[in-house]
């Protein structure tokens, strides 16, 4: 077992996983540094979900190895993981997966609730997350009573609040309109960067994949490469946000035989599943008071 790199927050070898006999992951490698925000990339179906579900410890790989600050996740029994993914990371999926029977900033405050924080800290940090977003004014709804746009707002806010270690993003702007996702993106990135946040974001949608530090792109479980012709002359290539280049005409996108971490990549993107707030996220309601 060898340790990652001292600047990787997560490091990923060699990853494989297979669902229902089919392989969705085959020998995906990475490293993501500290504070970055890192897109994965790719067609549906290309394995994205599957490796943020890896990278948060939701899933453990059939083959391969997980590291989040130089602690082996793929070690860790399930309790610890847990323990792991509420406390240290955030998730946000493309659906949101709210408790019904709390109003909009108990669903917020939900994650400092179940960290301990107390009522009178969680309720004025999960309202400005709510302004931040634009509807402080929807804090005491319920989920039913809000639109798909409020929730998914809500849900980001949620994931937000204790400004993780690492957050990731499963598609976080899919139901949102163009205003609502350009607000949500914003102030995603913006907290990113202020808090120094590490983001995993998983997108098909290549305007969000610009604004991360460097991507990656898989294609049918593996990390593809963009391959430059010699010669060619004209068309730009990209590999998103502070990384991007400009070189030769890009012809095809080709596996990366190495697999190793820290290898840049181009593309767009898909997904799906929660960390955070669940089946004790009903059993917490009762805590919290309007």
């Amino acid at each position: 077992m060898v340790a990652p790199p001292d600047n990787d927050v997560l490091w990923a070898r060699a990853l494989h996983v297979t669902h229902n006999g089919s392989p969705a992951l085959t020998g995906v490698s990475l490293g993501v540094r500290e504070g970055e925000i890192l897109a994965v990339t790719g067609p549906r179906g290309s394995g994205k979900t599957t490796l943020l579900q890896c990278l948060s410890g939701q899933l453990l790989a059939q083959q391969g190895e997980v590291w989040f600050n130089s602690t082996p996740v793929h070690t860790m029994g399930p309790l610890v993981r847990e323990r792991l993914r509420r406390d240290r990371f955030g998730w946000i999926d493309p659906e949101p997966h709210l408790v019904p029977e709390l109003t909009a900033w108990e669903n917020v405050a939900l994650p400092m609730m179940l960290r301990g924080s107390s009522h009178r800290v969680s309720k004025p940090a999960a309202q400005e997350w709510l302004d931040r977003l634009d509807i402080g004014g929807c804090a005491r709804k319920r989920p039913h009573a809000l639109r798909q746009s409020e929730r998914q707002r809500v849900a980001i806010a949620r994931a937000l609040v204790t400004t993780p270690s690492v957050l990731f993003a499963d598609e976080p702007t899919a139901p949102l309109h163009r205003a609502d996702h350009t607000l949500a993106l914003r102030t995603l990135t913006t907290a990113a960067r202020s808090h120094g946040i590490t983001v995993v974001l998983a997108t098909y949608d290549p305007d969000v994949a610009a604004l991360a530090d460097r991507t990656v792109t898989l294609l049918d479980g593996r990390r593809v490469n963009t391959v430059h012709l010699p010669g060619s002359e004209g068309g730009a290539g990209a590999s998103g946000g502070a990384a991007r280049t400009t070189a030769p005409r890009t012809a095809a996108a080709t596996a990366d035989a190495s697999g190793a971490p820290g290898t840049t990549s181009t593309t767009s993107t898909t997904s799906t599943t929660a960390t955070g707030p669940a089946q004790t996220e009903g059993r917490a309601a009762c805590s919290l008071s309007a």
